[in-house]
């Protein structure tokens, strides 16, 4: 099972019924961020949840609403006395802005890891799940994340019967391992069915569609996707900042086929999202507006 909260889904500033854009997931005991804009860790307080657990930041870009509640995060954890690596993962230049804001919080007690992303995409294994990095198209660097947790196929107790093998054996092939048994090995595919759906899930913001997303968006259970404008007029604006409008997203969403929409990174002029979801529905009707602390519990599919 995968947490997933956008612990805000503000855009440019916070305000007082909105923080800035933020997600934090959790799985299998380890906490993903995504973005740290100002005053993220009040809204993880907020919610309830624990900055503790964070083993994982990523950031899209290094816009100020997207990454200066770093050094206050990371003094947080050191006051914590955490002394668990923590791994940073961003957009090149990653140690050279991270560096600079820590002018204000020099010492930690823990290391940190940094993980330039390379090229127009590139995947990272971390803590049992995939990260995948795809380049969008803002006025800087910029990059969405696709987060996958594979499920392998059922454990076959009459291949594990027709091979001899005792019970003791099969926990390490139920998990995907391999074992040695009457000197043969026995891998897992020799016993497990068909892989089975995981889970996926996908983040994008501060960019104009791109194939990117809509290729790196396919099947995803839950798309948050940046909806900067709600106004139909403001077409020529998304454009020129390199931003979106709600239908553009929505018509992303469509044509990717996922499970679910929210939009995300409102622009501070934009104070009633919901009145314009009933457009949006009509071109993706699983959409939702995006709210501070908006939460869902992706589970795998037992059909």
């Amino acid at each position: 099972m995968l947490d997933v909260c956008l612990l805000g889904c503000g855009g440019m500033m916070p305000l007082p019924y909105r923080w800035l854009t933020a997600l934090m997931t959790r799985f299998n005991g380890s906490s993903l961020l995504i973005d740290c804009g100002e005053g993220t860790q009040i809204a993880i307080k907020e919610k309830g949840w624990s900055f503790k657990p964070i083993d994982v930041i990523c950031f899209t870009h290094y816009h100020g609403d997207h990454i200066s509640g770093l050094p206050g995060l990371l003094l947080t954890m050191g006051n914590a006395d955490r002394r668990e690596p923590l791994t940073l993962i961003g957009p090149k230049g990653l140690e050279r802005v991270v560096s600079a804001l820590r002018v204000i919080a020099p010492e930690l007690p823990f290391p940190i890891i940094y993980k330039e992303i390379e090229g127009a995409e590139q995947t990272f294994e971390l803590n049992g799940y995939r990260l995948k990095a795809f380049r969008v198209n803002h006025n800087v660097l910029c990059y969405g994340y696709t987060l996958e947790i594979d499920r392998i196929g059922r454990f076959q107790v009459d291949k594990a019967k027709e091979l001899g093998l005792p019970v003791q054996c099969w926990n390490a092939l139920q998990k995907g391992g391999s074992v040695e048994w009457e000197g043969r090995t026995v891998t897992s595919d020799m016993v497990l069915g068909a892989p089975r759906k995981g889970i996926k899930l996908t983040y994008t913001t501060d960019t104009r569609p791109t194939d990117s997303i809509r290729e790196n968006a396919v099947d995803s259970d839950l798309f948050i996707c940046e909806g900067m404008y709600g106004e139909k007029d403001k077409l020529a604006k998304a454009k020129e900042y390199k931003h979106m409008t709600f239908y553009e997203a929505a018509e992303l969403a469509k044509g990717a086929g996922v499970g679910e929409m929210w939009l995300t990174h409102y622009s501070p002029s934009l104070t009633r999202p919901e009145e314009y979801m009933d457009d949006v529905r009509a071109i993706f009707p699983r959409a939702k507006a995006g709210k501070d602390r908006m939460s869902l519990e992706l589970d795998f599919d037992e059909a």
